[in-house]
């Protein structure tokens, strides 16, 4: 409503400035001078007209900063709803580039092509009508004419839209690449291969730089083609207004108006087809969005397996009391034809350690995943107390949970600051305690700069052993009363695996913990050993402490 009531009043400046005009050189050429009350006007339609125009960017300028901001919102939401078993089927490098430089597309979108819609609509109708009561011959030629703008630049549009999307799908491609190929540079390097990577970049960087020269040459192209159009058709109001002055049959006011208002009927389409070709990206990017924010549900939420409240979250249970049970749960994965986890019955009692074992791919990180709520169950339930885990608020449910993955992620931030993730607010104090139990701050310690060392993204310095130590302070810094370990000791040194070991005992004391373990370090210190195998639970084996319970 507030754009097509602007583009109303421009309008109607638009055809107060051209009727001035031409009454003020009427006057000149009659002899009879400039009145000063019809300059006066004229300075006032045209600092309204200014003004309307500098009122128009703004508030286009703000609704794209709002939409794009809500849409960032939106897109992060749905990726934090997203299970990371769902979020690591798309590239994060692709991702990043939707969330940054994609959503940034939008601007011309918003400030150039919508705010050009609402003078479409209303400035040629506007303009007709004036032209149709002071010479109705020469409107009728508008009128006549007018389609044509549209009709040519549709057809430029198609192609132009075909050829955006590919330079889009290449830019997110060279950008998920790009960052693909930079957080694995170390083994790129270890194995020689740096170089083949960057000759890669190097091609998928000059693919893009193609398809955008492509797409520029289609703008020209349809920046020449309106223009021209619009040209003719300017021109087959002028002449005939032209020879009828010359004729006497029409008066030099009357001619003025005409030959001032002509180009404004055609300049608002004109100026849609050229904000079309800047926003095209930002239309391709948009759509991309919305795929993103309408790909389906797990199949639980879709199919209503896992009971949502409409009233709102339910309060989490008392966890140092709960019990943590899987009920008749099934969880299937698009990518594979068996099921992850098939018809899966457990119970953990509060206080109990129980370990998971059984080969990779046996299901044990997606039973984990249940439980933290980053998987739903296509059928079955998860629940804590009797209550399912779906109604539960789940910033609430994660506040409860101490995660140590298989491989914890560390940003590129400084040392403490890592351990310090569950707990921002901890104290100095407190995150050296934390790292001390962990068996961390030795080697944190002996770092640059201790625990104010910056650290590379993924823990670029750190050795696994390392890494997975800082995971585990974070876990003693939280202090949770549930704690859930995804393989700590897998792929770790003998003596970086004895560490982790006695840290992670020292963790899990006085607490609910499940555990998923591919070495039998731990099993020792578990009151009992669940085997997951080919998604179904079975009889458990036995073997040497420190030795793989599967090879």
């Amino acid at each position: 409503m507030t754009s097509t009531g602007l583009a109303l009043l421009g309008a109607g400046l638009v055809v107060g400035q051209a009727d001035l005009l031409a009454g003020l050189l009427a006057d000149g050429f009659a002899g009879q001078g400039a009145h000063s009350g019809g300059l006066v006007a004229l300075a006032a339609v045209l600092a309204l007209r200014a003004l309307l125009a500098w009122a128009r960017g703004a508030l286009a300028q703000r609704a794209a900063a709002e939409a794009e901001y809500a849409l960032r919102e939106r897109l992060a939401a749905r990726l934090r709803r997203t299970g990371p078993h769902r979020l690591a089927a798309r590239r994060h490098g692709e991702t990043a580039t939707l969330l940054t430089r994609g959503l940034d597309a939008l601007d011309p979108y918003f400030t150039g092509y919508l705010a050009t819609r609402a003078a479409c609509a209303v400035v040629p109708l506007v303009v007709v009508g004036w032209l149709w009561w002071t010479d109705w011959t020469s409107a009728l030629i508008v009128v006549i004419t007018l389609p044509l703008i549209p009709v040519f630049g549709a057809l430029v549009g198609m192609h132009t839209a075909r050829r955006t999307a590919r330079q889009w799908r290449l830019l997110a491609r060279l950008g998920g690449h790009f960052l693909d190929v930079v957080a694995g540079l170390s083994t790129l390097r270890a194995f020689g291969r740096e170089r083949h990577q960057a000759e890669v970049v190097r091609e998928m960087a000059d693919a893009h730089r193609r398809a955008t020269m492509r797409t520029l040459r289609v703008a020209f192209l349809s920046s020449l083609v309106l223009e021209t159009v619009a040209t003719l058709s300017v021109a087959l109001v002028a002449v005939p207004v032209g020879l009828r002055l010359s004729a006497g049959e029409l008066d030099l006011r009357t001619a003025l108006v005409v030959l001032f208002l002509a180009p404004e009927a055609y300049l608002p389409l004109r100026a849609a087809g050229a904000a079309f070709h800047d926003s095209a990206e930002g239309i391709v990017v948009a759509e991309r969005v919305f795929a993103v924010l309408d790909e389906e549900e797990p199949a639980a939420a879709r199919t209503g397996a896992v009971h949502v409240p409409a009233v709102g979250p339910v309060p989490v249970p008392d966890v140092r009391t709960a019990r943590l049970c899987l009920d008749a749960v099934t969880v299937r994965r698009p990518d594979r034809a068996t099921p992850a986890l098939d018809d899966v019955s457990l119970t953990v009692h509060p206080g109990e350690h129980l370990a998971l074992v059984g080969p990779s791919g046996a299901g044990k990180s997606t039973l984990i995943s249940l439980f933290l709520g980053f998987t739903c169950p296509g059928a079955g339930r998860v629940l804590v107390d009797d209550v399912d885990l779906a109604a539960l608020d789940p910033d609430a449910w994660l506040a409860r949970i101490a995660w140590v993955p298989q491989r914890p992620h560390l940003f590129a931030a400084t040392v403490a600051d890592n351990i310090r993730l569950g707990r921002p607010d901890a104290t100095d104090a407190e995150v050296r305690a934390a790292a001390r139990a962990a068996c961390a701050d030795g080697f944190t310690e002996a770092l640059p700069r201790g625990y104010d060392t910056m650290l590379g993204e993924r823990g670029t310095g750190l050795s696994a052993g390392q890494r997975q130590r800082i995971a585990l302070a974070r876990a003693f810094l939280k202090d949770a009363p549930i704690v859930l370990l995804d393989e700590p000791t897998a792929h770790l040194d003998p003596v970086s695996e004895a560490a982790v070991t006695r840290a992670t005992v020292d963790l899990v004391r006085g607490r609910t913990t499940i555990v998923a373990a591919h070495r039998g370090s731990l099993l020792p210190h578990a009151d009992r050993v669940v085997t997951v195998h080919a998604g179904v639970l079975g009889p458990t084996p036995t073997p040497a402490a420190g030795r793989p319970v599967f090879s």
